[in-house]
């Protein structure tokens, strides 16, 4: 199980742990987007801070309907007590978790303040 928090602004908030090949961890905060359908964005910062292989690019919808070209990094992720290998978006915004790494899970939101997020794998 994952643990997160809803904010008062009523945003989804998931602690994660992020690597890459320098396998230095870093600890964000990424938000749940599930008009996102894919793994991960990081800003630009911490992308370059863990040194993340550039893997492609690729053209992105943003929530403004304008259309834009990404780079795509690989990256590791501490999720369920595994670490998982993920594409990460490079985007000039905060962390945020998309449906692609959210796939085979039950997403349970309480919509308070402070209230809890949770992430349990399905069977």
């Amino acid at each position: 199980m994952i643990l997160g928090r809803v904010t008062a602004d009523r945003e989804a908030i998931l602690p994660l742990e992020i690597t890459g090949p320098s396998r230095q961890w870093q600890q964000a905060e990424a938000v749940i987007d599930t008009g996102f359908n894919g793994f991960l964005t990081l800003p630009s910062a911490l992308v370059h801070f863990l040194r993340l292989p550039l893997v492609g690019n690729r053209r992105a919808a943003l929530g403004d309907g304008s259309v834009v070209v990404l780079d795509v990094y690989l990256a590791t992720v501490f999720w369920h007590n595994q670490e998982r290998e993920v594409l990460v978006l490079q985007a000039d915004s905060a962390p945020l978790v998309g449906m692609s790494l959210l796939s085979g899970n039950r997403v349970t939101l309480n919509i308070v303040d402070d209230g809890e997020v949770l992430i349990d794998e399905l069977p």
